[in-house]
Parts: structure tokens; C-alpha cells; sequence
């Protein structure tokens, strides 16, 4: 299940409906999906698209989405700290990202225009959307992987705008588990899956 921090409120959310009240002030979708017995997470691609078909038809009836895919990162990705260096920084999209996690961790930090800097920190099972224009950015957990399914409005996926304000320095990329507060070992590398 997901964790919500706000640091500057010095406050953690773990609760699913505070989750979803919380985030929902700011256009923000959560669910949490089964994924116990449904799909191996080492599944192939096709095969975990269709465990999830009825899903990503709602979604993509709710939010206009034309195409799903799944992305795949390991510390095994080629190329992997060029990728994660290009979007390490805070920026926005034209459109909802929108990832439902399979397997691994990850936080997405988002800076609000009206309200706090907040992280949300996802795992197998949640499903969450940054609406376009928001201003993010994305790190990965524990062991550098993650496996999610991703939604685009665009076939060709969507370019990132960067902000100049380097907030996103000014946050520590912690991950949070729902039974363990505690931070663990930071991790420096970002991506924006």
C-alpha cells in the first residue's frame, strides 16, 4: 500500500481512504489493485496487460488513454543512469502520467501550486496519476526496480517540461514502507517512468 509523506508538515499518511482524500484535492487518482495470484510480476508484457485488461479499459475510458504498456526498469537496464539523469530534475507533462505498479517501489514527489511539496511512495498494487501540468519528479527505491503498467493519451508518449526552481534538491528521495516509517538508504537515482 501506498505511504503519503508531507515533510513540511512533519506528517505521514497510511490510511487507504486519508490516501485517496488527500491526493484527490489535487486531481490525484489512487487505487489499489489486487495483485496477489492474479499475475507473476516477471511476467511477460502481453500477459500482464491482459490480467489487467478491464482496468485499463476503465482507465482509458475515464481519462482518454489510447495506449498501455508495460516499462520494465532493473539495475541490469542498459544505459540506466543516462536515463535516469534525463529526467532527474522537476517538470510536468501535457498529459496524465499514469502507472500502476507491478513490481518494485518508487516515489513520485509532487509540488503542488496550491498546497505542500508531497511524496508518494507506490508498490505492487497501486495505481496513481499525475495530472499534466503538475510539477514532479520520480525515484526509485531499495534495489532500483520497478516494473509498471503505463497510459498515454499520446501513442508516442509525452516529453518532459523542466522547472528551473530545484526544489526537487531540497527533498530527500525517501522511500516509505507502510509498516516501517523510517527512511531508508537514499537512493540518487531518478526516472520518470
Amino acid at each position: 500500500m501506498a505511504v503519503v509523506s508531507i515533510p513540511d508538515e512533519q506528517r505521514e499518511l497510511t490510511d487507504v481512504r486519508e490516501i485517496r482524500d488527500f491526493l484527490e484535492q489535487f486531481g490525484i487518482w489512487y487505487e489499489n489493485w489486487e495483485v496477489e495470484g492474479r499475475v507473476d510480476g516477471d511476467s511477460d508484457a502481453d500477459t500482464i496487460l491482459a490480467a489487467y485488461a478491464p482496468e485499463i479499459e476503465r482507465l482509458k475510458e475515464r481519462g482518454g488513454f489510447v495506449t498501455a504498456d508495460v516499462v520494465n526498469i532493473t539495475p541490469e537496464t542498459p544505459n540506466l543512469e543516462a536515463l535516469l539523469a534525463k529526467f532527474s530534475k522537476e517538470h510536468t507533462h501535457s498529459e496524465d502520467e499514469v502507472r500502476f505498479t507491478v513490481r518494485g517501489r518508487g516515489v513520485f514527489h509532487i509540488h503542488p501550486d496550491k498546497g505542500p511539496v508531497f511524496s508518494v511512495t507506490v508498490e505492487s498494487g497501486d495505481l496513481i496519476n499525475v495530472p499534466r501540468d503538475t510539477k514532479h519528479w520520480f525515484n526509485l527505491c531499495d534495489d532500483h526496480s520497478i516494473r509498471c503498467i503505463r497510459l498515454f493519451e499520446d501513442p508516442s508518449g509525452w516529453t518532459p517540461h523542466y522547472i528551473d526552481d530545484n526544489i526537487d534538491g531540497q527533498y530527500a528521495p525517501l522511500c516509505m514502507g507502510p509498516r516501517n516509517l523510517s527512511a531508508e538508504q537514499p537512493s540518487d537515482l531518478k526516472i520518470d517512468l
